[in-house]
């Protein structure tokens, strides 16, 4: 089968890393970044650090609003698959790169694979439900990473083309473990292991809602810990705009790689985060995760008492600092590290 594969964000890049290498035994398989995470930071580093091919096509659109960055994806992929004449078009998440690979897809009667379908936060107002909720409707292969997510597609009526393979972010940490005793992320950043709090913001609903941004912050900085916090382009933007914090205890930092990230991550004492790969990521590592959002479409982590809800509300943000202490056994919910051996063999 012919696969082009479409990719654009950071998240993307790691799935894409543990699944090229099966995909490309078992398929003539294309590569194409849109180019909607775009900085060294967020993008070219994960390819030399994961040793990831360069892609074939480089749409380079940047960052605009979401209807008109969609859009610009969607004209520019629509090209490439015209080219191409792909059979199948693989997509992974719920970024505007994931929806406008599969429209453009399904528009010329090409099918379409969803990686990472079945995610549901229920709340449409979120670009991420939106787009993932549109994927999944429109693709013949829907990949899940786990039982809920199976359970949720049944429950919109879909069934046929739904398959259990676990989630490839699982596969690739895996495979991360032995590469990270080498990193000197820590020494680098005179951080103990332990003796930090680790931040990650992106999401729209904390970066362009000010009064969620300043309750963070002010739980943060309340907290008196030294909170590592590496900065999304969106938040460092949103920051500039507030005035009146001074966050001494901060030690911002550019975004890092991949294998960095799950370093600060493993050594943090807690992790406070509106990321679902970072809330993950925490519950394999066995790192207390307070997620700054009111929902997760990772529930297991909730359920098994390792992550726990906070949204921006700097009360509860606060007392979880202080007295969120898992201490319950993980399960292993995230399937056995051979997700993308199992999707590349299901595309036939």
């Amino acid at each position: 089968m012919k696969i082009v594969t479409i990719v654009g964000a950071r998240p993307q890049f790691i799935k894409y890393a543990c699944i090229y290498n099966d995909l490309r035994k078992e398929h003539d398989e294309i590569l194409v970044h849109t180019g909607q995470h775009y900085d060294y930071e967020m993008s070219k580093i994960f390819f030399d650090e994961l040793d990831i091919p360069a892609p074939e096509y480089n749409l380079e659109v940047g960052s605009y609003t979401h209807g008109k960055q969609t859009a610009l994806m969607l004209e520019r992929i629509e090209k490439v698959l015209l080219k191409e004449k792909a059979d199948i078009v693989l997509v992974y998440g719920d970024t505007n790169s994931t929806l406008a690979g599969a429209l453009a897809a399904v528009k010329l009667s090409m099918l379409v694979a969803h990686i990472e379908a079945g995610l549901r936060s229920y709340r449409l107002d979120m670009p991420e439900e939106v787009n993932r909720v549109l994927t999944d409707r429109i693709s013949k292969f829907l990949f899940c990473p786990t039982k809920t997510a199976v359970k949720n597609l049944k429950n919109e009526g879909m069934v046929k083309g739904v398959y259990l393979v676990g989630d490839v972010m699982y596969d690739a940490f895996l495979d991360s473990q032995k590469l990270l005793s080498k990193r000197k992320i820590l020494s680098k950043l005179e951080l103990k292991p332990k003796g930090y709090l680790l931040l990650t913001i992106h999401r729209q609903e904390n970066t362009d809602n000010f009064k969620n941004l300043k309750s963070i912050l002010s739980a943060l900085i309340k907290a008196e810990e030294k909170i590592v916090f590496p900065s999304h382009p969106r938040t460092k933007k949103a920051l500039k705009k507030i005035e009146g914090f001074k966050l001494k205890n901060f030690l911002p930092i550019k975004p890092v790689s991949y294998l960095d990230m799950l370093v600060l991550e493993k050594n943090a004492r807690k992790i406070l985060t509106d990321s679902g790969g970072v809330q993950k990521e925490a519950y394999w590592l066995g790192t207390p995760c307070i997620t700054l959002r009111n929902e997760t479409e990772w529930v297991e982590t909730v359920e098994d008492k390792w992550n726990i809800l906070t949204g921006a509300k700097s009360d509860k943000i606060i007392n979880a600092i202080k007295n969120f202490n898992p201490s319950e056994k993980q399960r292993k919910i995230f399937g056995n590290g051979k997700a993308s051996l199992k999707i590349a063999r299901l595309m036939r």
